[in-house]
């Protein structure tokens, strides 16, 4: 039996909330490492995983005991998708166990005013969404737009981005991330 390392941390890592800098900073292992690590470009050493799930923390044992939903769901009702936001911003997404995908899926809703916060966000990765009804405003670098039902977003996550609704109605957007890194 195969077992794909790389996707494996990569999902363990994401689901506790780290990047792979913070993962590395925790563990003195070099990013460029981790990256190879979860692209399957290398293999590591026992010592070395086991130095990197000590970042995380997890044990060797809970690492290789961890099993992907199966069989895995194809369909989704609306009251199925799992809520991973909370306050003013809800963040719907598809599957509740993303363990070896690569694509995270979310149906995103702000409400007036709401806003991701004023330190941008940086994670690994890509990430694209459609607006779908009212207006959200989307920082990406330096550089800002105001965007409607039918406009779109997409970039490499790794540049400092922030999502804020403005106007007075709740704004919704169906995005999707890879690999899943929210």
């Amino acid at each position: 039996m195969s077992i794909d390392l790389g996707a494996r941390l990569r999902t363990i890592r994401t689901l506790h909330g780290l990047s792979q800098r913070a993962l590395a900073k925790r563990t003195g292992v070099p990013n460029s490492t981790i990256s190879l690590i979860e692209s399957n470009g290398v293999n590591p050493s026992v010592g070395a995983l086991k130095r990197i799930l000590d970042g995380i923390p997890i044990g060797l044992s809970e690492f290789f005991a961890m099993e992907a939903e199966s069989p895995r769901k194809a369909f989704y009702q609306a009251d199925e998708l799992t809520e991973i936001g909370k306050g003013s911003i809800s963040y719907r997404q598809v599957g509740d166990n993303l363990f070896g995908r690569g694509l995270q899926l979310l149906k995103e809703r702000y409400e007036p005013g709401a806003d991701t916060g004023r330190v941008p966000l940086v994670h690994e990765g890509e990430e694209g969404g459609i607006v779908l009804s009212g207006r959200l405003e989307v920082t990406v670098d330096a550089e800002r737009r105001i965007l409607g039902p039918g406009d779109a977003y997409f970039f490499e996550s790794r540049r400092p981005h922030r999502f804020r609704c403005v106007g007075p109605v709740a704004c919704e957007v169906v995005s999707a991330c890879t690999p899943p890194t929210f």
